[in-house]
């Protein structure tokens, strides 16, 4: 089984579970899971987790995470991007310098409504399914972070009203209603023209490969040499080696005392780091352990093969 995580480079037309499908077909392997939904008409970074690193999909989903977008002044749409159906379409009488400064204004803690189309559930239904019943139920704002937004640039004439952003931000946002919310503010309104995420947690768009890229390196043998692996995720979580008497409370998953680890003084030196990276017996990656107190360690997450 292959185990780690692989930066895929989303392509426009793939639903994030068409990658993960297209990925179990490539290596022959069922333990896939990706790390948060990127609508199918968004491009960039998709990151997968294989195997035992499927453990990590919900650590990454919660990473803050880097989009660059294009907002088109002046249209409307129910989807609140530019695939939708247009709902209000206005005059564009704003400068550049007005621009600036309501996209500033948004930078912080702000509050958004989630968009009728996006896999957020209610009742056990995804909004998005609701909304293609031509329902739309009332949604309560919820808090999200915006920790930057670069003005790229701004086109306002006759031909083209957009501003093409940079904005990090935390999980659970959404750039769609970022856009709606910032041309509601101008005045005239506005939807997502273009999405591309660029960057989660260490994960980076100009690392990203191609599903197509995938099926050649898997072919070639060498695709374990795009990938992540898991203990690379906490490189500054320090190092547990387990004795004899620890590999077997490792193997089971259990609690560990000093007395089970190999490399004690240095262990004892970790204690204000808090989490560690648990070793076996082979020097094996296996573990994510906690100290608790001075005595011993808990299991936070295990990643036995």
């Amino acid at each position: 089984m292959i185990n780690g995580i692989i930066n895929i480079y989303k392509e426009k037309g793939f639903t994030s579970h068409d990658v993960v499908a297209k990925l179990r077909g490539i290596t022959k392997q069922k333990k896939i899971g990706h790390t948060g939904t990127l609508d199918p008409d968004a491009t960039g970074v998709l990151p997968v987790c294989l195997g035992n690193a499927t453990k990590l999909c919900d650590l990454l989903t919660d990473k803050d995470k880097e989009y660059e977008t294009v907002l088109l002044l002046g249209k409307v749409t129910d989807t609140q991007d530019i695939t939708g159906e247009v709902l209000q379409e206005s005059e564009v009488m704003v400068t550049e310098e007005q621009v600036r400064e309501v996209v500033n204004s948004f930078i912080g803690e702000i509050e958004q409504i989630p968009p009728m189309y996006s896999a957020l559930k209610v009742n056990g239904k995804k909004l998005y399914e609701l909304a293609r019943e031509g329902k739309v139920i009332e949604r309560k704002p919820r808090p999200a972070m915006i920790h930057d937004i670069t003005i790229l640039e701004v086109k306002l004439n006759d031909d083209c009203h957009e501003v093409r952003m940079r904005v990090a931000c935390s999980k659970g946002t959404y750039i769609r209603t970022l856009c709606h919310d910032i041309g509601e503010a101008l005045g005239p309104g506005g939807c997502m023209k273009s999405l591309v995420r660029t960057k989660v947690s260490t994960f980076l768009l100009e690392d990203a490969i191609t599903l197509e890229e995938v099926q050649k390196l898997q072919e070639e043998g060498k695709l374990a040499c795009r990938m992540t692996s898991v203990e690379d995720m906490f490189p500054k979580y320090p190092k547990v080696y387990v004795n004899e008497l620890g590999e077997r409370f490792l193997s089971n998953g259990n609690p560990l005392k000093l007395d089970h680890i190999k490399n004690k003084e240095e262990a004892k030196s970790s204690l204000g780091n808090h989490n560690v990276r648990v070793y076996n017996i082979n020097e094996q990656f296996s573990a994510i352990y906690e100290w608790q107190g001075k005595s011993y360690l808990k299991p936070v997450k295990m990643f036995l093969n």
